[in-house]
């Protein structure tokens, strides 16, 4: 949807052309017709610093007994086939260009157990930047008004007893409603579901046997940023929910 390159010199940095250039703001292009895009054009990218919650870093993992492929080739499938791993109800949309360094990826998500609004609208229209990829990982950073103001990275790697592929998120509530949903657990436990799922998901396509995620959570910063409160008026839950009637209400009309 959005494509930026590097420009430092590479010789310098082996890994320069797996990073995104910095943007102060995100930009959605050639979205597909079916998708809301709400909360994403324009909105600046937020990392864990700038959340208010609690921050947490949680590490799901799987083992992939039975699988032969190798790391590299673990990360090429799930990033073509990324969005096909998501629980039902949760959709995303990347670029055509796929999962690349400076990609804009719209996000239209479910609530809860998987709600989804009527005609199976999403609850969050939201997005990530792709602000990493290389053969054997990749990595996206949220956006204002995402349930998190954090980063999250997608690898694969070989131990002594086969291949294991991860996803490790670094992330702090964006603002006092979702720190509200977090400590009340539903936020956190919706989390959690999706990348379990997702995990699974891989998996079980890859042929893997046995399939059992691991999940380790550390509580990295255990207080609240009073001064990122003001990150609410972002929040793209509450603005999906607002605009939703007069988005479907235009998808009608386009339909006519």
């Amino acid at each position: 949807m959005s494509t930026q390159s590097s420009s430092l010199p590479e010789d310098e940095n082996p890994h320069v052309a797996s990073w995104a250039v910095p943007v102060t703001k995100l930009k959605t292009e050639d979205v597909p017709r079916e998708a809301v895009n709400l909360n994403v054009d324009g909105r600046r990218l937020t990392g864990p610093l700038k959340g208010f919650g609690q921050m947490w870093q949680k590490t799901y993992s799987v083992r992939l007994p039975g699988v032969q492929q190798s790391p590299a080739d673990i990360i090429n499938i799930w990033k073509k086939n990324f969005g096909s791993f998501w629980q039902k109800g949760n959709r995303f949309y990347g670029s055509i260009i796929g999962i690349a360094p400076g990609e804009v990826a719209l996000l239209n998500l479910a609530g809860p157990g998987g709600m989804t609004g009527p005609g199976g609208a999403p609850l969050i229209s939201t997005g990530v930047l792709v602000i990493y990829a290389d053969d054997v990982s990749f990595s996206f950073m949220t956006p204002e008004g995402h349930m998190f103001a954090g980063m999250i990275t997608f690898s694969a790697h070989e131990d002594e007893d086969g291949p294991v592929a991860q996803i490790q998120v670094l992330i702090r509530a964006n603002d006092p409603v979702y720190e509200l949903g977090c400590r009340l657990g539903v936020v956190h436990k919706t989390e959690d579901t999706h990348w379990h799922a997702t995990l699974t998901n891989l998996a079980t396509h890859l042929g893997a046997q046995n399939i059992k995620v691991g999940q380790k959570n550390t509580l990295v910063d255990p207080r609240v940023q009073w001064s990122e409160a003001k990150n609410v008026w972002h929040n793209a839950a509450l603005r999906t929910a607002l605009y939703m009637p007069l988005t479907l209400t235009r998808k009608v009309f386009k339909r006519g």
